[in-house]
């Protein structure tokens, strides 16, 4: 397997699917796998059931892998500061 040149902390932004265009920090990289999880993309609701912790219930928002060629490298000059 090849090095994919993204480490954890870089600034990435998505290339393509449906987050196309969506920035983010890596944190964490899966080289077995060929996927990076970047905060704030590709989203996914888990549903959790009433519990004692939780009597309404909850809806979580959790980041899940993408693949690493769906996604590039920002360099620091071009990285939107909000």
């Amino acid at each position: 397997m090849s090095r994919c040149g993204i480490r954890v902390g870089d600034e990435v932004q998505v290339i393509g699917g449906d987050d196309k265009g969506k920035q983010g920090r890596v944190l964490q990289v899966l080289r077995t796998e060929n996927q990076v999880l970047v905060s704030g993309v590709c989203l996914q609701k888990k549903h959790l059931k009433k519990s004692s912790q939780h009597p309404e219930g909850i809806i979580l928002e959790r980041e899940t892998p993408i693949h690493r060629s769906k996604v590039r490298k920002i360099s620091d000059a071009t990285v939107k500061r909000n």
